[in-house]
């Protein structure tokens, strides 16, 4: 029952239903996703070469009332499950009604696309979970001139506590570059954090080939299945991003600096060994199915090899117990006087012979 429960919550993980929008017209706000237990809130950063401005709201009016006037601002609203709020901040900052659309709905493909004073990115953070496991987050960015919008599901903890320090810090040339530059830091955060949950899934699989060496039996067999359809999940996640950040390294959007271009081509490289990496854990999920069956159709042979060998030993024995068992009056060897162990003994032999051939043959 553990194992049952472990795939269906695995099968939840992924499986967001998109039916309740059937039928409304484009731009339509409709939250599609887990609903967090928390509020909504936003958390603006914004900084400049000469220092950091940080603040938290509650509520969005009071992030109206208090504007960020620092070089780059960086405003990252946790909880699209807040219809309301997305449309205020919408309307506000004049973003389209299809990016408002697919903010709220988390069952995006990664793509980018360009709105000319503005990019929108949409992009799938993964979070580590137990045993190897992982979450996904649906991440949409909303990148301007000076401005950068971030949106998550509201999932506790996110990829992106190294850019924070790195901002508040001064580390490294984040506070001397433009938004663009932090378009790049948060994204190539999160494709790093697709080779940690890679290496967490790596090590699921070994434990797998182990327990298929050793007893493969219906526990491996759902544990197969699981990790499919999780590596189905990654190429999905992985492939279309490469997509969109070969867009960010070779596209003539102005929003793009040239000397920011070479840092994608980096995340472009990352993005992939990630997918080479999938496709390899594909390829050995896909041979392991193939060793199971395998498995399994070599045990069964063994299984009717043995009791075919036996059947084929008793077959002889059988037929002279049948013959002496017969009810006729006149049988020659019932005057035996050691006619019984005669039989027996025969029997015996006749059945060490059986074995000693069988084995010579390796059939035992």
């Amino acid at each position: 029952m553990k194992q049952k429960n472990s795939v269906i919550h695995s099968n939840h993980r992924f499986n967001k239903k998109r039916s309740v929008k059937a039928g409304m017209p484009p731009g339509s706000l409709v939250h599609i996703g887990t609903e967090p237990t928390e509020a909504a809130r936003i958390s603006v950063i914004g900084y400049s070469p000469d220092g950091v401005d940080e603040r938290q709201f509650d509520q969005v009016s009071k992030y109206l009332a208090n504007p960020c006037s620092s070089a780059v601002a960086w405003v990252n609203v946790e909880g699209v499950h807040d219809v309301e709020l997305i449309r205020i901040l919408g309307e506000k900052h004049a973003f389209h009604p299809l990016v408002l659309e697919d903010i709220v709905n988390t069952v995006q493909r990664p793509k980018i696309e360009d709105y000319g004073n503005y990019l929108f990115i949409v992009l799938k953070m993964l979070h580590p979970a137990e045993d190897g496991e992982f979450t996904s987050e649906q991440l949409s960015i909303i990148l301007g001139p000076d401005y950068l919008f971030t949106f998550q599901e509201g999932i506790k903890g996110d990829a992106f506590d190294s850019v924070r320090d790195r901002i508040r810090n001064g580390k490294g040339k984040i506070r001397g570059m433009g938004a663009d530059y932090l378009a790049y830091a948060l994204i190539d955060a999160i494709v790093d954090g697709y080779f940690s949950i890679l290496e967490g899934f790596g090590e699921r699989i070994i434990d797998v080939e182990e327990e298929l060496t050793h007893a493969p039996d219906q526990k491996a067999l759902h544990r197969i299945n699981a990790l499919k359809k999780e590596i189905i999940f990654l190429r999905k996640t992985v492939w279309p991003l490469r997509e969109a950040i070969s867009f960010m390294e070779r596209g003539d959007s102005p929003l793009l600096n040239a000397s920011t271009r070479i840092y994608f081509r980096d995340v472009y490289d990352h993005t992939v060994q990630v997918i080479d990496t999938v496709e390899t854990y594909r390829d050995l999920l896909s041979g392991m199915l193939d060793l199971y069956l395998s498995s399994i159709s070599n045990r069964t042979n063994e299984v009717m090899k043995f009791l075919t060998v036996i059947g084929t030993i008793f077959m002889p024995l059988t037929f002279l117990v049948g013959v002496y068992g017969m009810n006729f009056k006149h049988l020659p060897e019932l005057e035996w006087r050691y006619g019984y162990f005669w039989l027996w003994g025969f029997m015996l032999v006749l059945a060490l012979l059986m074995v000693m051939y069988f084995r010579k043959k390796r059939w035992l």
